[in-house]
């Protein structure tokens, strides 16, 4: 299980106590809606929120976004409480994220509970804790882990280190090499500083750069952003198009497209954008007798 049906660019997370916002993720075109069981729900009301969640996915409202639940950590008594409760849901989310992941254990409690009662789910791994992030290979070699997530608040307080981009680096470099690793997809933390819209266009561009796939977003404001920023530009597109097509008729050889050197890793990740976002009406790319696109062992221009 390595691979999510939908795309993952953004992730809108809903407290499970507020009803009235679940739909909200389709509306501002989030892919994927997070109804949240933990840090956004008090403990008295967890029980009331797991109840709100289960009327929300029982309707299984045809609304185009992929659906996702957050239960508390499974290895407290109201994670193993939720656990119980989202095993009853019918249907069940798409996927489970687990928060406070520090082991391979955390992630077969999940399952093993889930599984009793229906088919394996995808399970997301929320690393952000020190002993999260030494045990991100076994983490991510859980057959039904399809992401790994970065907590950036919860591991800045664990380590005592500021909640800025570069004392973080280090622990987002690790999540997005394991998941890479192992062909499954990194989200980075959310941006909570909500009215700077320009702080977190440059942090999502930062982790896209670094090479996360999306970002979770706290607020619907947030999404239309990080949507853009994860998506390639017309111009990235049309690139990615050259440098298949060069690929494509010089048989994957070495090759020059626009004064650059390209050869089997970049033929590959063109091919790999192209295969997420390229559409049949998309953008198409620009004449190619207008691009120098050469093969660099015979010099023949296309």
């Amino acid at each position: 299980m390595n691979a999510l049906s939908f795309r993952h660019r953004s992730v809108l997370c809903t407290p499970a106590t507020a009803t009235g916002r679940f739909a909200r993720a389709a509306r501002v075109g989030a892919d994927i809606g997070l109804v949240d069981l933990e840090d956004s729900v008090p403990a008295v009301s967890k029980a009331c929120a797991r109840a709100s969640a289960a009327r929300f996915f029982a309707a299984d409202t045809a609304d185009g976004a992929g659906r996702a639940i957050r239960i508390n950590a499974p290895t407290s008594r109201d994670g193993l409480r939720d656990l119980l409760a989202v095993a009853a849901y019918a249907p069940r989310p798409d996927i489970v994220l687990v928060p406070k992941t520090e082991s391979r254990a955390d992630l077969a409690l999940v399952a093993a509970v889930l599984a009793e009662t229906g088919p394996p789910v995808q399970l997301w791994a929320l690393v952000e804790t020190p002993r999260g992030l030494a045990a991100l290979a076994r983490i991510a070699d859980h057959p039904q882990v399809t992401a790994l997530c970065f907590g950036a608040a919860d591991y800045a307080r664990a380590t005592g280190c500021a909640r800025t981009w570069e004392p973080l680096l280090f622990a987002r470099s690790q999540i997005v090499t394991a998941a890479a690793a192992r062909g499954i997809v990194a989200l980075d933390s959310p941006f909570f500083d909500l009215p700077d819209i320009d702080g977190l266009r440059a942090e999502a561009h930062a982790a896209r750069v670094l090479g996360f796939g999306g970002k979770i977003a706290v607020h619907p404001t947030q999404v239309p952003v990080i949507n853009t920023v994860f998506s390639p530009t017309a111009e990235e597109l049309a690139h990615a198009r050259t440098v298949a097509e060069a690929a494509d008729a010089g048989g994957d050889r070495i090759a020059v497209v626009d004064g650059q050197m390209v050869g089997p890793p970049f033929f590959a990740a063109a091919r790999a954008l192209l295969a997420s976002f390229a559409e049949p009406a998309a953008t198409s790319a620009p004449d190619s007798t207008s691009r120098d696109t050469t093969t660099a062992d015979t010099g023949t221009a296309r």
